[in-house]
């Protein structure tokens, strides 16, 4: 069963904890991480561009020139789409779906499957006594550098949300905070160390995942 040692926000180790084997311990699966990452992005475009085509373009009612006798080609008018100026043929219509429909348990699977591969790295980490008495960004990197996590693109799992914590972290660029319920394959994979509140992990690792809420999105994944 993998360990991590616990460490408070000056960087003292406190203890150690065990790791759920189900969640950090699980076999690595590249192609459904790949599934649901795309899933993730897809979900996330916004599916708004628009252009215009050849009804919509303004002019063109007119016929260019007649129809035989000139030696050019037939044209019926200014606005079709091989004119410059013209409507676009089967471009965006402002109404396109980009969802991609993952099944839950493959959501879960790929989730396990990174948090495993950060555990394997050693690049989970487990913190307590986060706590703030008001936003300070600088008190933010102080806790960042006694980790030795300076530099790093670090995710911050929050047992739940803290207004100090979050103004206190949310101004360095190589921080992304998420509470344990919105914990997705996609900001795992793009983060270099995950950093877990004690008590957040607590949540996934005691058995009891089945009380933890179901996130939907984007942003958002079932829990492990």
């Amino acid at each position: 069963m993998p360990t991590v040692d616990v460490h408070t926000s000056t960087g003292d180790v406190t203890g150690s904890v065990d790791l759920d084997e189900g969640v950090f311990g699980a076999p690595v699966n590249v192609a459904a991480m790949h599934e649901v990452v795309r899933a993730q992005l897809a979900a996330a475009r916004a599916g708004t561009a628009k252009v215009r085509n050849r009804a919509e373009v303004r002019g063109g009612g007119s016929k260019p020139w007649r129809q035989k006798g000139t030696g050019r080609a037939r044209q019926g008018s200014i606005r079709a789409p091989q004119w410059a100026g013209g409507g676009v043929a089967h471009g965006p219509t402002g109404e396109q779906n980009h969802v991609k429909r993952v099944n839950r348990k493959l959501r879960r699977i790929a989730l396990r499957s990174a948090l495993s591969d950060r555990a394997a790295s050693g690049d989970v980490r487990v913190i307590e006594g986060l706590a703030f008495d008001r936003g300070r960004t600088k008190a933010a990197a102080a806790v960042l550098d006694a980790l030795g996590l300076a530099g790093r693109r670090v995710l911050l799992v929050l047992a739940g949300w803290d207004d100090d914590v979050t103004k206190s972290f949310r101004n360095l660029p190589d921080v992304h905070l998420l509470t344990v319920d919105q914990l997705n394959t996609y900001d795992v994979l793009r983060s270099d160390v995950v950093v877990f509140q004690r008590d957040a992990l607590e949540r996934i690792g005691t058995g009891r995942r089945a009380d933890l809420p179901v996130a939907t999105g984007a942003e958002g994944e079932d829990a492990p």
